[in-house]
């Protein structure tokens, strides 16, 4: 199934296309957009091992502050209550 999408081109632009009939200006179209959202998913799957890298520092630095609390203690606490 598809839709119909719609966007305002200059003028001028247009009465080029116009001159250019042998070229499928929806084809141009869809594939650009498609290069597009394949372009940004990549980037901003780059961005996630960053972001992801982060946030293990921020967790190592806020498990750091609390001063006589062992997580493994904790964790075989836990463990031990099942």
């Amino acid at each position: 199934m598809s839709v119909v999408v719609s966007f305002r081109i200059d003028k001028k632009l247009k009465e080029k296309m116009d001159k250019l009939k042998h070229i499928n200006w929806s084809e141009v179209v869809r594939r650009a957009i498609y290069e597009t959202i394949v372009r940004e998913e990549a980037r901003l799957r780059r961005r996630d091992p960053e972001r992801i890298r982060r946030a293990a520092l921020k967790s190592e630095e806020l498990s750091r502050r609390v001063e006589g609390w062992s997580s493994v203690e904790a964790i075989r606490r836990w463990r031990e209550a099942r």
